[in-house]
C-alpha cells in the first residue's frame, strides 16, 4: 500500500507506510546475505519484519542509497556466479532485531534527506529501538 509524502524517494516513490508497523508483534525477521565462497557474511542486505499475522515489511537499499520499505515476503536464495550467492534465512542472533522477537512495535520514524528521500528507519520497541540506516547504499542496523 503506497502514499504519497512530501519527502517520497524520487526513483522508488513512496514505498509502504512505515506507521503500518505500529502495535505489530515481531514473531520473526529475515535476511539476505551476500556470501562469497567460505567467507562469513557481513552485514544483511535486505530484512524482513514478519507479524503475527505472517504480514511482512521489507527493508533494503536502492541504487540510489535511498531506504526501501515494502510490503513484500522474503525472496529465495539465489547464485551470482559459481562460487557467490545470496542467502535468505531466519537472522538467529545475527541481527538487532533478535533480542526483539516476540515484542509488540510501540512507534516508527523516519529520516530524509532531499535528494534520495528516507535514508532512515527507527522501530520503537518497549526496551530499545532499532535504526535502520541506508550508508553508501549499504543496509545498517544498530540499536
Amino acid at each position: 500500500m503506497a502514499y504519497q509524502k512530501a519527502n517520497q524517494c524520487p526513483s522508488h516513490g513512496s514505498g509502504l507506510r512505515p506507521e503500518l508497523l505500529v502495535g505489530r508483534r515481531l514473531d520473526e525477521v529475515f535476511a539476505a546475505w551476500h556470501r562469497s565462497g567460505d567467507e562469513e557474511a557481513q552485514g544483511p542486505l535486505d530484512v524482513w519484519l514478519i507479524d503475527g499475522q505472517g504480514r511482512s515489511v521489507h527493508v533494503t537499499t536502492g541504487s540510489d542509497w535511498c531506504l526501501i520499505v515494502e510490503s513484500a515476503s522474503p525472496h529465495e536464495r539465489y547464485d551470482m556466479d559459481g562460487w557467490r550467492h545470496v542467502e535468505v534465512a531466519p537472522i538467529g542472533d545475527r541481527t538487532p532485531f533478535a533480542a526483539y522477537l516476540g515484542e509488540a512495535v510501540l512507534a516508527v520514524s523516519e529520516e530524509f534527506e532531499p535528494k534520495t528521500g528516507c535514508i532512515t528507519l527507527e522501530v520503537t520497541f518497549a526496551s530499545s529501538r532499532i535504526r535502520c540506516d541506508s550508508w553508501a547504499g549499504d543496509l545498517r542496523l544498530s540499536e
